[in-house]
């Protein structure tokens, strides 16, 4: 099994690599809060600071001198100082673009800056903050990752060689590049990206060598994740994935404050002290409800004036249950994606601090109809998993019989004729993985090919999400369907998507790493998934009509060509019984039914076929007219081989 570790480690690293690390950490970067573990005696450990405290709030305080400030003293100065130059929750904003960041003004402190500090506007959110500074989700990240950083060298005595970051199972590709891109801004070599369920489910099954279905139900402060994981014999395989991406803990913070500004009559939420102390009161409000039945805590909402907001259990937990409802179809679609049963798990792992609230697990024990698993720190788990991930690509002693299967969140492809979007990589397939096919040219002297690459579960490119757009140029002008293009699709242990691009006959070569520059909006992510079920059978049909209506645009214009280049050949009345099936597959074109263009194309090709065998037969006399057999051979022998789609 050790030799199968190495199939997770990233694409082209040797053994070697890896095997020399000494000084590898996790590292969980959380929405509320961030921990850095390691292995210490085989153990996974969190490593505290002078004061004993393993968590670092995920917090930046930009200041008026350029100073920066992380953590506790950080979100101390939330209240104290201008909200606005301290950034919270900043893992909702990243790889995300300013459409998003706007979507979540409300109840949100922030000015966004719309351009980089050159003036340029690439639709990436910056936070505008003192010292006229406009700075990035990914540089707000790095921050609270150099903290982190420094305590681990100080514990270790000794620069880090190596780091694996945990994510969201439901990040895509924006944001896993987003946060890589964070750790190395932060001067860290990340050597993984590892799903934050994943990461609990193997702090759980090495530390309880468990083995079954398992299910991890995943409420952070700022995003939800489930997935279904699957542990045998060492390996932990992923079945399944789903979430909500701004689902969390921040969602019951907003929705209590709201009822506790309403109550208090305040309507003008811009002022930024106000909603700041409205959502530090509502966290506090709802973290003392944990263990008590009601709780009380004086606000300052008005200069010179302090308001005394009290709540209840029972009335918080009404306030927020329709947000955690959302959890609900998520769920769903993850045991049917895996094709489990509730009843048949062998256990439920709960990860996220706001699984220590009794609603959320009562609702699920309710829902899985069984107790959860909570006796590892919700808040630390992460964190620990992501340890021992670091401790196995390290070569850690005893590290080297376990094995992880990760998956592809959403489906990947190419856009094809007709807006067909062709899906190589689906869902829910393990990673690392890669896929390839072979596309051909559908004009006449086409000298090079536009790819587009989607994601999404729709079968037409409108539906789905563009990641990037690339061109294959340099191709010599061929007659269509002569091109041979092969495309690969490879996706690492990251998640991380890389395209090339392959003309056969000719050699040329395009590649692209895709790196989107803003995320999925949480109705994206929705439609994505669910609507790929709710309109499968229009989808189906609709693709259908289009690939029809790109091969009936083909035959016409292939026998408009041939009549018009070797007229000669054609009988007595030939001309007239092709020009009627023509005028039958453009009308059927127009129309809605693909089976009747499929109709109109077969009587076409019908009625021109003994026409189209004797331009084949013509064409092959003057071809071979003087060459010898050897060489009509190595001519036919690349047609024979080769495959394609339009």
């Amino acid at each position: 099994m050790a030799d199968a570790l190495f199939q997770i480690s990233e694409p082209g690293e040797s053994r070697s690599k890896h095997a020399c690390r000494t000084r590898a950490v996790g590292i969980d970067l959380g929405t509320t809060n961030s921990l850095i573990a390691i292995v210490d005696a085989g153990q996974p450990t969190a490593l505290a600071d002078e004061n004993g405290e393993a968590i670092v709030p995920s917090v930046v305080h930009y200041g008026g001198d350029g100073g920066v400030v992380v953590g506790a003293e950080a979100r101390d100065r939330l209240a104290l100082e201008l909200p606005r130059d301290t950034i919270a929750s900043v893992k909702r904003f990243m790889g995300r673009g300013l459409r998003d960041a706007e979507a979540t003004r409300k109840l949100t402190p922030y000015r966004f800056a719309a351009a980089a500090s050159d003036g340029s506007t690439d639709g990436v959110v910056r936070f505008a903050v003192a010292g006229g500074r406009a700075v990035t989700p990914l540089e707000v990240s790095a921050e609270i990752l150099r903290v982190l950083r420094a305590r681990a060298e100080e514990a270790l005595g000794g620069p880090l060689q190596g780091a694996v970051i945990t994510v969201p199972a439901y990040f895509d590709d924006g944001q896993r590049q987003a946060t890589r891109d964070a750790g190395r801004l932060a001067g860290l070599e990340v050597l993984r990206l590892l799903n934050e369920p994943t990461a609990a489910a193997l702090a759980y099954g090495l530390d309880k060598q468990a083995e079954g279905t398992f299910a991890v139900f995943d409420l952070g402060g700022g995003t939800f994740d489930v997935s279904i994981l699957k542990l045998e014999n060492g390996v932990f395989e992923v079945k399944s994935t789903g979430g909500d991406s701004a689902l969390g803990g921040d969602d019951f913070d907003r929705t209590i404050a709201e009822t506790l500004l309403t109550r208090a009559g305040v309507v003008d939420l811009t002022d930024a002290r106000v909603v700041r102390h409205a959502l530090d009161a509502a966290r506090a409000l709802k973290e003392k409800l944990t263990t008590e039945s009601e709780a009380a805590m004086d606000v300052a909402l008005a200069p010179g004036k302090t308001t005394t907001l009290r709540l209840g259990r029972a009335e918080m937990e009404a306030l927020v249950t329709p947000v955690l409802e959302r959890c609900a179809a998520p769920l769903r679609q993850a045991l049917a994606d895996a094709g489990v049963e509730r009843g048949h798990l062998s256990g439920v792992i709960l990860v996220g601090g706001a699984t220590r609230m009794p609603l959320v697990r009562r609702f699920v024990e309710q829902w899985f109809g069984q107790p959860p698993l909570a006796d590892i720190d919700p808040d630390q788990v992460v964190a620990l998993g992501a340890a021992i991930q670091a401790d196995m690509l390290a070569g850690g002693a005893g590290r080297d019989d376990v094995l992880l299967l990760d998956v592809v969140p959403l489906s990947l492809g190419l856009e094809t004729m007709g807006g067909v979007a062709e899906k190589l990589i689906h869902r829910n397939t393990t990673v690392p993985c890669g896929a390839k096919q072979t596309f051909t040219t559908f004009a006449d002297n086409q000298t090079g090919f536009d790819l587009h690459v989607l994601q999404g579960e729709r079968e037409l490119v409108a539906e789905c999400r563009s990641l990037a757009r690339f061109t294959l140029k340099g191709i010599p002008p061929m007659p269509a369907g002569m091109a041979r293009l092969e495309v690969t699709f490879m996706v690492d242990a990251d998640g991380i998507l890389r395209v090339s691009a392959r003309e056969e006959t000719t050699g040329q070569e395009a590649a692209i790493e895709v790196k989107p520059s803003y995320g999925l909006t949480d109705d994206e992510v929705e439609r994505m998934i669910l609507d790929s079920f709710a309109h499968a059978e229009d989808d189906v049909k609709a693709r259908l009509l289009a690939e029809q209506r790109v091969e009936a645009d083909g035959i016409v214009a292939a026998a408009r060509a041939a009549m018009g280049d070797a007229p000669e050949l054609l009988e007595a009345g030939e001309r007239e019984a092709i020009e009627r099936g023509l005028k039958a597959v453009e009308v059927a074109r127009g129309g809605s039914d693909h089976l009747a263009i499929r109709d109109a194309i077969e009587e076409l090709d019908h009625a021109s076929k003994p026409f189209a065998t004797r331009r084949m037969n013509r064409a092959l006399e003057q071809g071979f007219r003087g060459r010898n057999v050897d060489v009509v051979d190595t001519a036919l022998s690349p047609a024979k081989k080769a495959g394609g789609k339009r």
